[in-house]
């Protein structure tokens, strides 16, 4: 998990997506993120996480219900939600945190 602490500690907002391939749900949140990671360009990452292969860190993060977001900025979290979003709303709370 020691790689975890050095994807969420940047001075950026880091927007992680924790998903399954088996979730409708969340793959169909792929084509959203990718707009929201094209908006943010160098001022914001976004990372997806498979819970089925991040077993420990998903328990960690008592991630329940798929899709799971959230973001982190200086190794804090700052915003988490369980449940889709569309690329303007995600794009709207990254802004509060560059």
């Amino acid at each position: 998990m020691s790689k975890f602490g050095e994807l969420i500690d940047l001075n950026v907002p880091v927007l992680l997506d924790f998903y399954a391939d088996w979730n409708e749900t969340s793959t169909s949140m792929h084509p959203v993120l990718r707009d929201v990671a094209a908006a943010l360009g160098d001022k914001g990452k976004v990372i997806k996480i498979d819970v089925e292969k991040n077993k420990e860190l998903s328990q960690a993060l008592r991630i329940k219900g798929l899709p799971t977001l959230m973001i982190y900025k200086k190794g804090e979290m700052v915003w988490r939600q369980s449940g889709e979003a569309d690329a303007n709303t995600l794009i709207g709370i990254l802004n509060e945190y560059i």
